[in-house]
């Protein structure tokens, strides 16, 4: 399936809970799903290795531990279940504790996108209505390998999904990203006129978005650098307040990012009110603020630092 085929097939799987699911609610399940499908396709070449590394290795300590099953799976999270998508599906009846079984398998930092997004309580909500199964099910023929989904294809089919989800429930899409096209035109003004400072050799250079999204911003800023200059070393920072966008944007970054760098430069919160990053001095911020979205959530705090 190309982009639009596999946009439209995850869509269409809201269909199954459209009887026991608010529309307004559908995000809840089909975001995190398409996440958790994307992580297991991206683990599944080595997952043998990370499960003969957790056998072999577990005498080294917890930290010990993690470095080598780090190392194992080829990326900075892993997952030590026995259970992926193909073997959830061989035992209907054990659908459910053997999901939670594989959520739990997830490492730490993996586990943080898993709770932001409250899987957990949407698999038990699933697994009581009858649906987990069909679920699992519909999302194991979606193929989102990166040898069949880019990781630009695969951010591309998050903002669909958003979009399409908020203008489905009359909500402002552009609170949670903005159309490719138009980041790509922000970052080429951003940096019109600064090819002699970011085409120095070996240039570090750090981005910030404090009103982060799904983190599109970030990574064709970063695309941009590294295709000007290569030997640059760019570290991006970023915050977003909404607690799912803030997970798909975290686990985005895990997985294109070689040593999870990237990923940890996004927190969690309100850029106004618990700035994460405060002291922190960045070459270039770029953002696209939530317009028209009520603050008086961050009103006293923002009133007494004023």
């Amino acid at each position: 399936m190309n982009h639009s085929e596999l946009t439209n097939f995850i869509w269409n799987i809201a269909n199954l809970i459209r009887d026991h699911y608010k529309r307004s609610k559908y995000p809840d399940v089909i975001l995190p799903f398409t996440v958790l499908r994307r992580l297991d396709c991206v683990l599944a070449p080595t997952k043998a290795q990370v499960l003969a590394a957790h056998a072999k290795y577990q005498g080294l300590g917890a930290e010990g531990l993690d470095q080598q099953l780090k190392r194992a799976s080829g990326f900075v999270f892993y997952n030590i279940s026995k259970y992926d998508f193909d073997r959830l599906l061989e035992d209907q009846d054990a659908i459910y504790p053997n999901t939670i079984n594989y959520l739990n398998g997830f490492s730490e930092n993996m586990r943080e996108v898993i709770d932001n997004f409250k899987l957990r309580a949407t698999v038990e909500t699933l697994h009581e209505a009858g649906l987990l199964y069909a679920v699992v099910k519909d999302f194991a023929h979606a193929d989102l390998h990166p040898d069949r989904v880019s990781n630009h294809e695969m951010g591309s089919i998050f903002e669909e999904l958003i979009r399409r989800f908020n203008e489905a429930s009359n909500e402002n899409p552009g609170e949670h990203f903005t159309p490719r096209d138009v980041v790509r035109l922000m970052v080429e003004l951003l940096l019109a006129g600064e090819e002699a400072f970011i085409t120095t050799p070996g240039r570090i250079v750090k981005l910030n978005d404090p009103c982060a999204g799904t983190g599109g911003m970030l990574t064709i800023s970063k695309e941009y650098i590294e295709a000007h200059n290569p030997t640059a070393q760019v570290y991006l920072y970023g915050q977003e307040v909404n607690p799912e966008t803030y997970a798909v944007c975290k686990a985005d970054l895990y997985m294109k990012s070689a040593d999870g760098r990237d990923a940890e430069g996004i927190k969690q919160g309100s850029t106004l009110s618990n700035d994460h990053h405060r002291g922190e001095r960045f070459h270039y911020q770029i953002t696209n603020p939530p317009y028209g979205k009520d603050w008086r959530i961050d009103a006293d705090v923002v009133t007494k630092e004023a």
